[in-house]
């Protein structure tokens, strides 16, 4: 039997009982401060974070994966170049992110999510970068409010769920044409054929919007196209 079973029961169950106002406005109260307090806690920490780049990842990437090294050393070169690095905080993909610019001596930063299985916060987080979060949209925001790039490598639904808000963001002009470099031709290239296939001939996306993302292989790559997006602009990391 499923363990979680019973918990989504009960939670399908609580979407249908009737509540008085009082428990309404108890519950929400609740919410609204907890929110506040983790958009307060992240604001706080990371307001003088400096120039950063967001990797994105599988939590059950293991270390003798290839993936894995591929995050390590884009993260270790990305800190060489000047940038700090960002990850979900956990292991895996976000793990070997983490380690890398810890080793080379950069700014490492986890955005840790509390799940009740795979999440937890890995060694290679610097202590005072280190920020735990219960709601995952508000986790979204510190990503994309303090990163000046993104890399993506390969994963599941967070990961899809990671780079579709970027692109979202980014095409809608709410957030800065940041670029967002996908890793592993082999692993996208399925998902951008139905992107191009579906999405662009059904008219739902533009062709203006495939230009958000570069499919690269290799680090050189990847950090060569954050480089490049920065240099067209003159502008160098801050650190």
């Amino acid at each position: 039997m499923n363990p979680a079973v019973p918990e989504d029961e009960k939670r399908i169950k609580e979407a249908f009982e009737d509540k008085n106002w009082n428990e309404i406005k108890s519950a929400d109260s609740w919410v609204v401060f907890k929110v506040m307090a983790e958009f307060v806690e992240g604001f706080d920490k990371l307001a003088k974070i400096g120039p950063c780049v967001s990797i994105f990842g599988s939590a059950r990437t293991l270390s003798d994966n290839p993936h894995y090294k591929t995050a390590e050393d884009i993260a270790a070169k990305l800190v060489r170049h000047g940038y700090g690095v960002i990850t979900g905080g956990g292991p895996g993909i976000m793990e070997a992110g983490n380690k890398g610019a810890r080793e080379q001596g950069g700014k490492s930063v986890g955005l840790n999510i509390k799940l009740p299985f795979e999440q937890h916060s890995n060694i290679y987080i610097d202590p005072d970068k280190n920020i735990n979060f219960d709601f995952f949209f508000v986790r979204k925001v510190m990503f994309v409010k303090y990163s000046q790039g993104f890399i993506v490598m390969p994963g599941g639904f967070g990961t899809l769920d990671e780079m579709f808000e970027a692109m979202t963001l980014i095409q809608t002009k709410k957030i800065g044409r940041f670029p967002i470099v996908l890793v592993g031709t082999s692993y996208w290239t399925g998902l951008l054929d139905w992107i191009k296939g579906t999405m662009l001939t059904e008219g739902n996306i533009n062709p203006e919007d495939l230009k958000l993302i570069s499919v690269v292989d290799t680090p050189d790559e990847a950090v060569r196209v954050i480089d490049n997006f920065y240099n067209k602009y003159m502008l160098k990391p801050n650190f």
